[in-house]
């Protein structure tokens, strides 16, 4: 039966990709030639293409009244990078089935991927009941025993109680109010339900109204917010990705069922080759969508050129930002095969609390007061600024607290004077300021940093890497080393010219490729040339969310007495 694209699409499970429609209807000149980011082709009635992803974007939206659209409302497009902090308002609208949750609302590994909802009827399962209204988080979806199912989390009395629903459970699951702020591109990624629409008030505008602005004045209320898709499909007779907006004015039929998939070419993801096994490498594989992006190897990438993939593989970086205070900081990845040189920036710490995590018995951490503070008890001392430490140890000490003796946690130093030491004790939960006075000239290679310091570590370069045609860490004031991490490579080269070879990131470049069936002229890949990765604010946070799931935090600083 046919349907209007955008009918089709709204409707679409993501997870029932790749999907085979022809086109039945549509109106245009010239054998329907429709043109999407430079991309122009002929989208003919009678043609089939392959639909293999698709992904929100823009967003129309239209001022909201008790929950419908105010009659006085104009439609306006948004831009998913239109600023402004948002708050999701519940759907009123149940959902039937933990099978229709699973299909219209994305459940995955993010942070925002973890949607809640209250059934109205308690649930009774084997060796548990989910009571009425009760928040069920949603934090996977998976196959258990042959058959599909989610994974929930109740929390009761400060407890997590985590229970499998399968998707054929019925009964009436509603939303649940979400407090959380989001951007328009987090909405518009995690928020929006299949088939329906997503009411969001706006929480901040992040920017001063001018009269460009789509939105009225001070606006301060509810939108309804409705997506238009940006299809990627493979025509019959094209090597590139063609874009079209779920918008358009065409009518479509599904045929996947019987047509022959495998007459289309095959777009692969860096995903998609990465899960291939070891020695399914090397392969020759002709670019499709190329990235974005003037760097290199970026600049190499482009639609129609044939590389080698070689391997791939698990390599470690170490996550670093600029030391500014301004907006403008800027955040990279370096391999460990970075050949420039470092030389050590004195780091501040806010608390005495981190200035224990600091300290390293290579050598004595010496500090400088930069905020006075005034202890309480007579045996702790009381700072001032510019007052000067070595920092020894943490330890307990028994002070005299309304009258009785109590133990708390104090971070053993000495105090410089001007010709001598003077052994005090700081408490830990001391909030005063301090900053690190260096005495080490050395210059630091990368791994030395790494195998003999704690992150976060503060440098600047003091030798670039000269294998590097531009070396954007030599120009940064400082830099913050925060944390290792360990991220998935694919090693390639050109394929017509392969003098050296190329480390790219799997899960940060966007980027099509279908195999050839070529032999590789060379299995030893050329020289690896060295890149240092500039990752967007965006991508840095995402790695930051990724790393600190895996890493314990430390404990809390102990309160201050009462």
């Amino acid at each position: 039966m046919a349907s209007t694209l955008e009918k089709f699409i709204h409707s679409l499970d993501i997870r029932a990709l790749p999907r085979v429609l022809q086109i039945q209807s549509g109106i245009y000149c010239q054998g329907s030639v429709y043109e999407m980011f430079g991309n122009e082709c002929s989208l003919s009635t009678e043609e089939v293409i392959k639909v293999i992803g698709f992904k929100i974007n823009k967003l129309i939206a239209s001022i909201c009244e008790n929950n419908e659209v105010s009659q006085f409302s104009a439609k306006v497009e948004l831009p998913l990078n239109f600023p402004g902090l948002y708050k999701v308002v519940a759907d009123k609208t149940p959902y039937v089935s933990i099978e229709e949750i699973v299909r219209k609302v994305s459940i995955g590994p993010a942070r925002f991927g973890h949607p809640c909802f209250y059934s109205t009827e308690d649930i009774q399962l084997a060796n548990f009941t989910i009571k009425h209204d009760e928040q069920i988080t949603f934090n996977s979806v998976e196959e258990v025993h042959g058959t599909m199912a989610v994974n929930c989390v109740v929390v009761r009395n400060n407890q997590s109680h985590s229970f499998t629903l399968p998707l054929s459970q019925e009964g009436e699951f509603y939303e649940c109010e979400d407090d959380q702020i989001y951007t328009l591109k987090e909405i518009a990624e995690w928020k929006i339900p299949k088939c329906r629409n997503r009411i969001v008030k706006l929480s901040n505008t992040l920017h001063m109204w001018d009269a460009s602005s789509p939105l009225p004045e001070n606006f301060d209320g509810c939108l309804i917010l409705m997506p238009v898709y940006e299809v990627q499909a493979v025509t019959k007779f094209r090597k590139d990705i063609v874009h079209i907006l779920s918008d358009l004015d065409v009518e479509v039929k599904d045929v996947t069922d019987c047509y022959d998939i495998s007459s289309f070419l095959q777009p692969l993801s860096l995903e998609d080759i990465f899960e291939r096994t070891n020695k399914d490498f090397p392969v020759v594989a002709e670019i499709m969508e190329g990235p974005s992006g003037s760097q290199k190897p970026y600049n190499l990438l482009s639609t129609g050129k044939e590389i080698v993939i070689y391997k791939k593989y698990q390599a470690a970086r170490v996550l670093a930002s600029e030391m500014r205070s301004d907006s403008s900081k800027r955040h990279y990845l370096i391999p460990m095969s970075y050949k420039g040189k470092f030389k050590r920036r004195p780091r501040e710490f806010p608390t005495a609390y981190d200035l224990e995590i600091a300290r390293s018995e290579k050598e004595h951490l010496h500090v400088v007061a930069t905020k006075a503070f005034s202890s309480p008890f007579k045996e702790l001392l009381s700072v001032s600024v510019g007052d000067q430490f070595l920092v020894q140890q943490c330890q307990t000490s028994e002070v005299l607290y309304e009258g009785r003796k109590k133990l708390i946690d104090v971070l053993a130093c000495d105090q410089i004077l001007s010709d001598s030491y003077k052994k005090v004790l700081l408490p830990m939960y001391m909030e005063g300021g301090f900053v690190e006075v260096i005495h080490d000239k050395k210059q630091y290679h990368l791994s030395e940093i790494c195998k003999e310091f704690h992150l976060p570590f503060n440098v600047k370069v003091s030798v670039r890497d000269l294998s590097i045609e531009k070396d954007v860490l030599a120009a940064a004031p400082g830099l913050q080393f925060e944390e290792e991490i360990t991220d998935s490579y694919l090693l390639i080269s050109s394929a017509s010219s392969p003098a050296e070879s190329w480390e790219i990131p799997v899960y940060r470049l966007n980027m099509l490729v279908h195999l050839l069936s070529k032999d590789v002229q060379t299995v030893v890949p050329p020289v690896t040339r060295t890149t240092v990765e500039e990752v967007s604010k965006e991508e840095y946070y995402m790695l930051r969310r990724y790393e600190n799931l895996t890493l314990h935090p430390p404990p809390r600083p102990p309160k201050k007495p009462t």
